[in-house]
């Protein structure tokens, strides 16, 4: 992994011979007649995953994946074309074919490269990739929390754990002369505990990772923690009663369940929906959508999150979004294309899962700012209701903001108090409604632990939640218990 440590313009120079008059003369035929824009996406990316089930190593992969992908934009129109082969004449015929789907138009142009950047910032100064640290001392870890979650309750039967690095390079040249990498790596880990008390089976699950180095998951015993909460939830889980059914006061906990919030408003604020009219929050840019006590931000910019990017897909740095402020819808987010389109700058948001894809707004690491009420306080507020803690899947009608999303961990709300845990539950509700219902404001703001993975026209990215503890008023619950 020595040479995938250098600079990226440097390691696709020395590996593949692209050199700047190579980009500059890929871009040039891209571009041609009618382009109003082109750029070249590298990528090379090394992955290993591991994992144990029963003890025994289930699986133990390492994978390069590498290619380029080369897009053309002539209006709204755009034409994209990849290769894994990264040569001058694979980029040459890429270069023709997007231009081709793009226009009709057979000219080429001239680029001039204004020369590598560097990102301005370096939100992930890893040292050591995750796939260059030994198989045996992975193998070692999963094992110990193995152990682990055997010894904390005799009901648990299996334990299945998984830990999984990437170390990627990218390189973006664009028809504007902009030449920018960045290396990034990313590392998981996951810990699922079934637990079984005659015929109820129940499991838990918890993990965690980021853009950071392998020892962060020793520190404190970090990697106990998960193991710890897994086991936890899977106990817990075996005394749960079944959910009640209808419209109730629900309280979300910190952290994880800001999810909720990514899919119920977050996809809804993505630049592409709101140019083409078809997102709940198109067109009300100023208006009042939310609890004035709201405001919702995107941030790739926090060190070591999973979410976060020096520079996104484009090359553009990544920001600080604020989308709703006190209530009131400020702004959507941006890729190039679509901010070109409606005439705003791209706010770093631009993303694609790899080469192969075209990028498209996305969120980085989306979230609510704290308030000033005591969480306790806002449990005690609630005479009968629901506390969600965790959630597993969920998905949302973009057009409309309709969202299901099932719990994983919650409690009964009974006279302020905090009861029995119940299992089955589910928060059903319209995204722009739900804002409005919010009626106390948490000041413990929590990032989830490193896990979540968002899809979108089938592309899969790393992203990351949060939420300090809030109330929602009369927000429907599907249960199994009327």
């Amino acid at each position: 992994m020595t040479q995938a440590l250098a600079r990226p313009a440097e390691f696709f120079d020395d590996k593949y011979g692209m050199d700047t008059t190579s980009l500059q003369r890929v871009l040039g035929k891209t571009l041609g007649k009618q382009i109003d824009y082109a750029d070249l996406y590298f990528q090379y990316e090394v992955s290993d995953a591991v994992s144990l089930e029963e003890g025994l190593v289930k699986q133990a992969s390492k994978h390069v994946n590498q290619g380029v992908g080369v897009r053309a934009v002539a209006g709204e129109k755009t034409g994209y074309a990849f290769s894994d082969e990264i040569t001058v004449s694979s980029l040459e015929i890429a270069a023709h074919t997007a231009r081709q789907i793009a226009s009709s138009g057979a000219e080429t142009a001239s680029v001039a490269i204004r020369g590598v950047q560097a990102p301005a910032a370096n939100l992930y100064p890893v040292q050591t990739p995750g796939p260059d640290i030994p198989i045996a001392r992975k193998l070692d870890l999963l094992q110990k929390i193995d152990t682990f979650c055997r010894a904390y309750d005799r009901r648990i039967t299996k334990v299945q754990t998984s830990f999984s690095s990437v170390h990627k390079l990218v390189l973006v040249a664009t028809s504007e002369g902009l030449v920018v990498g960045d290396v990034q790596p990313l590392m998981r880990l996951n810990v699922l505990c079934i637990a079984e008390d005659g015929n109820n089976r129940q499991s838990g699950s918890a993990g965690g990772g980021g853009r950071m180095e392998y020892e962060v998951f020793l520190e404190h015993d970090q990697y106990l923690e998960y193991a710890r909460e897994a086991a936890r939830r899977a106990i817990l889980n075996l005394d749960a009663v079944e959910a009640p059914a209808g419209a109730m006061d629900v309280v979300l906990g910190p952290g994880w369940p800001g999810i909720l919030l990514h899919e119920a408003i977050g996809h809804g604020l993505e630049g592409d929906f709101n140019r083409k009219g078809v997102s709940a929050f198109s067109g009300r840019i100023g208006q009042q959508v939310a609890s004035e006590l709201c405001t919702v931000v995107d941030d790739g910019t926090i060190p070591g999150r999973r979410g976060s990017l020096n520079v996104d897909d484009e090359g553009t740095p990544t920001g600080r979004t604020v989308l709703v402020e006190n209530g009131i819808l400020r702004g959507y987010l941006q890729d190039r294309l679509n901010a070109r389109l409606m005439g705003v700058a791209p706010t770093g948001n631009g993303r694609r899962e790899s080469y192969a894809h075209m990028p498209m707004p996305r969120m980085t690491n989306t979230f609510m700012l704290g308030g000033e009420s005591d969480p306790q306080e806002i449990i005690a507020s609630v005479d009968s209701g629901l506390y969600a803690v965790s959630f597993g899947g969920g998905q949302v009608d973009i057009t409309n903001g309709k969202f299901v999303f099932s719990a994983s961990e919650a409690y009964l709300i009974e006279d302020g108090k905090l009861t029995r845990p119940v299992k089955g539950a589910s928060l059903i509700g319209n995204g722009p409604d739900v804002l409005t219902r919010i009626t106390m404001v948490g000041s413990d703001l929590a990032l989830d632990t490193g896990v979540g993975t968002c899809g979108k026209n089938g592309q899969s990215v790393p992203v990351g939640v949060g939420l300090p503890t809030i109330r929602i008023n009369g927000l429907t619950v599907g249960g199994t218990r009327s």
